[in-house]
């Protein structure tokens, strides 16, 4: 009998925010975001929910399913929308409503958003030792993490970067993991 809970630790297979599969070492949830177009003006990333891996090797089974988050960013990175797509509660929101700046002077990099199940959370930029993103609660429990590879350690075959979803919010694991991306974006892009 077991104890404790069992996070989710979602492996980062590239280490590319917008091209990557993340599954999990045990099995229960694979992820995978994939770049649908890109031009000069918007790119699309699409966010898929693949159940388990069927291979070790990148494969494009995910052209067969229907994306449960769409995520369309404007302009020379600007943010756009983001569309969840999946039923019952299938909705857009414009990226800056939907992941709102925690303080009105505050950085871009603490942002909160409402969950599915109506909480707020809140991501925030190395708040954490040893966390390069942390996802909490508003009473400040952490829900999920982002952690980079050490750069002494070696990765064979995944990045080492990992995504960690603690088990009583794995539910969410799909409105995490695309806020998630919205917030590496806004890093990357210094928005």
């Amino acid at each position: 009998m077991r104890s404790a809970p069992l996070h989710y630790i979602l492996e980062d297979r590239s280490g590319v925010y917008n091209d990557s599969d993340f599954e999990d070492i045990y099995d229960r949830l694979f992820l995978r975001i994939a770049e649908s177009s890109r031009d000069a003006e918007t790119s699309i990333l699409m966010i898929y929910d693949m159940g388990r891996r069927s291979s070790r090797r990148r494969d494009s089974r995910h052209f067969d399913r229907q994306p449960s988050v769409v995520l369309d960013f404007g302009t020379n990175g600007k943010l756009g929308n983001v569309h969840f797509m999946q039923p019952p509660a299938g909705h857009s929101l414009p990226m800056h409503q939907y992941l709102r700046k925690t303080t009105i002077f505050g950085g871009s990099l603490s942002r909160r958003f409402r969950g599915s199940d109506g909480q707020e959370y809140r991501w925030n930029y190395r708040s954490i030792d040893g966390q390069e993103w942390s996802c909490v609660t508003s009473e400040n429990h952490v829900v999920a993490y982002f952690t980079l590879k050490p750069p002494d350690v070696p990765a064979f075959h995944v990045s080492g970067n990992t995504l960690t979803i603690h088990e009583s919010f794995s539910h969410l694991a799909i409105e995490l993991f695309a806020s998630l991306t919205i917030m590496r974006h806004i890093a990357q892009h210094n928005l």
